[in-house]
């Protein structure tokens, strides 16, 4: 898998990120907070000062390069990891995204952005969106993908279950875009993320399951 050129373009946001966060904080008054954590409705439920606040996404996708360049290195199915080099990718980038749009959302109050609380989800179901699409794409490896003992101990599993869990991912994606647009009651958006996450995650894991107890039968 070639990893260079998102490796360096992970630091380069990473690196915006830090100066963007050194440029806000210094125009805020000493002893400021900013909100570092939301509740599922899309309500801010922690703060941190302005400085940790705002600087801490930036280190965090610094992290996130380390851990998806080190991963190609540890994989001992270097050839199946090579198949599933669009998930990864797909991956990376959402997530490099996310921590993005993570500072924005930490960042608004400070620059008088009115950010919508339910924004966050939106965010969340994006992200959704783009690594259900990219599922069907991988195959059986340690690292990437729904791995459960019996996905990783039959290719078909693999394909079957990725291809189910790619669908209810991109689905349970669009729902929860929707539900953050929507005028909704923060307790039903809240409602609306456990059930389509659990439904996403739960439902992959059970249909691998059912598939080799069904093919065992056989």
């Amino acid at each position: 898998m070639k990893w260079r050129g998102l490796f360096f373009a992970n630091l380069g946001i990473a690196a915006a990120m830090a100066g963007f966060g050194l440029w806000v904080a210094g125009g805020l008054d000493q002893g400021a907070e900013l909100p570092i954590h939301w509740n599922l409705a899309g309500e801010a439920d922690g703060y941190a000062p302005a400085f940790a606040a705002l600087l801490w996404p930036a280190g965090l996708s610094a992290l996130i390069a380390a851990i998806f360049t080190a991963i190609p290195w540890m994989e001992p199915l270097q050839e199946r990891l090579e198949a599933s080099a669009p998930l990864l990718r797909s991956v990376w980038i959402g997530t490099m995204l996310l921590m993005v749009f993570l500072q924005i959302m930490i960042a608004a109050p400070a620059l008088g952005w009115p950010l919508g609380p339910n924004l966050l989800q939106v965010g969340l179901g994006a992200l959704l969106v783009l690594i259900g699409n990219s599922l069907p794409k991988s195959r059986p490896s340690f690292f990437v993908g729904i791995r459960t003992p019996w996905t990783l101990a039959e290719t078909d599993n693999w394909i079957a279950t990725h291809r189910l869990g790619g669908k209810l991912m991109m689905g349970a994606g669009c729902l929860i875009v929707a539900a953050g647009l929507s005028p909704l009651q923060s307790s039903w958006r809240a409602a609306a993320m456990i059930v389509l996450l659990g439904g996403a995650v739960v439902v992959p894991v059970f249909y691998s399951w059912w598939l080799w107890r069904h093919r065992s039968k056989a």
